[in-house]
């Protein structure tokens, strides 16, 4: 029988994990920048096709929006080819609005990967970083508590209207959440599941003893 295919989690900070497709989505979302010195060949790569008779460069000035792995790899602070703006919902006036009450905002709505998105934005040279990370911070602080506790009193409920507003981050947690919920009643009803040894503690076990009898 095939093994079950197990996910793999997004990376933590400001480092993605490749193996992650929540991880690869998040590296394909928009990030707006100023070309600070010609890019040759780049113009198909975002989009922009040349003109008749002009290159397929992007020319020094142009205002750009490029995905987030094409920026983390074009970016460089000594040669300052390009420079990073940030995303509207992390610049000051929606800071504010996070650190008065980060419950009402809608963060799928205004970018489905919240935090790891702005965890990313903490590897180019930015000024206001410290204020970055700590909105981040204290906005997941601000939503956890409210997020686990609707995981767990919404047994059995239509949740979709709440989980339309969270974050992918935020979702996972609330799947977590309702499906401890449901072990737990399934324990008390006496449905749980017999506790057997993982497959790779088997396998392990097999290859011990074919060791011990060789």
């Amino acid at each position: 029988m095939a093994e079950a295919y197990l996910p793999v989690g997004p990376g933590l900070g400001p480092e993605e994990n490749f193996l992650s497709l929540e991880d690869i989505l998040m590296s394909q979302e928009k990030l707006p920048a100023r070309v600070e010195a010609a890019l040759p060949r780049l113009a198909a790569v975002l989009g922009k096709g040349a003109a008749a008779g002009q290159s397929d460069g992007i020319p020094e000035g142009s205002k750009v929006e490029i995905p987030l792995w094409l920026a983390k790899g074009l970016y460089d602070n000594k040669r300052r080819i390009l420079s990073v703006e940030l995303p509207k919902i992390y610049k000051e006036g929606w800071r504010t609005v996070f650190s008065a009450d980060a419950n009402v905002v809608d963060l799928h709505k205004m970018g489905p990967y919240y935090y790891g998105f702005g965890s990313q934005l903490l590897n180019f040279d930015n000024p206001e970083n410290p204020e970055i990370a700590q909105t981040i911070l204290q906005t997941f602080i601000g939503r956890f508590r409210r997020i686990m506790d609707s995981s767990q009193n919404a047994y059995n409920e239509d949740t979709s209207a709440l989980v339309a507003r969270l974050d992918e981050l935020e979702r996972a947690l609330f799947r977590t959440g309702q499906k401890g919920l449901n072990d737990f009643q399934c324990w008390e009803k006496g449905q749980a599941s017999q506790i057997t040894a993982s497959s790779l503690v088997q396998n392990y076990r097999k290859r011990k003893f074919t060791d011990m009898d060789g």
